[in-house]
């Protein structure tokens, strides 16, 4: 088996299926599995999880042309999409449970928050930015938009992923172990982003 068999035969599938796995946890916690539970504030903890790993998985999307890069794998490449749709499925139940539990649907209130407060319009910002890349995700947006424009769209996943970044760290607060973690990761990925290479292949 070739490598970029084994990418659409192994690790594709595997993607799919695998970023079902926080959700499934999230549903043993819901239904109290194995003694544990959501906590005293059920809808904080959902709130929290699906944010962190949407931005977790944000990402794990911006490894994967260091990884091609490393390994000469370049049909890796074929493993962005289906992590980035995960991404944005995370990411829009984060955006559900603010909107239910937060403003239970109160569309005023929902505007004034989004442009009164900071954390909130950087991470609104960063969804619909999210938004904008899953709706252009499919090889018809990339015809009509031509490879350069979409491209150059799809680079704002970084943007998303620093607005991401900073919505964590100022909705936390107090301890901000993990969402600095994040942000050292993404100036990681940042620093190889921007690393001279002789590769010819279209990055991200």
């Amino acid at each position: 088996m070739t490598s970029a068999q084994w990418v659409g035969r192994v690790a594709r599938p595997a993607v799919w299926f695998g970023g079902a796995i926080p959700a499934v946890i999230l549903l043993l916690r819901f239904f109290s599995v194995y003694g544990e539970d959501l906590g005293v504030n059920p809808a904080e903890t959902l709130e929290h999880f699906t944010g962190t790993v949407a931005l977790v998985t944000v990402l794990v999307t911006l490894m994967i042309t260091p990884l091609r890069r490393l390994t000469g794998v370049n049909a890796l490449i074929k493993l962005r999409r289906p992590i980035g749709l995960w991404a944005f499925a995370y990411a829009c139940a984060h955006l559900s449970c603010y909107l239910v539990f937060d403003q239970s649907f109160d569309w005023a209130e929902i505007v004034k928050d989004i442009t009164k407060r900071p954390y909130i319009t950087v991470g609104f910002t960063a969804f619909l930015i999210l938004l904008s890349l899953a709706l252009t995700s499919t090889s018809w947006s990339i015809r009509t938009l031509g490879g350069k424009l979409w491209q150059r769209l799809h680079r704002l996943i970084y943007v998303a992923a620093t607005l991401g970044v900073l919505h964590y760290l100022w909705l936390v607060k107090r301890d901000v172990t993990v969402p600095a973690g994040l942000g050292m990761v993404l100036l990681a990925l940042l620093a190889l982003r921007v690393t001279p290479t002789s590769e010819a292949h279209p990055r991200r």
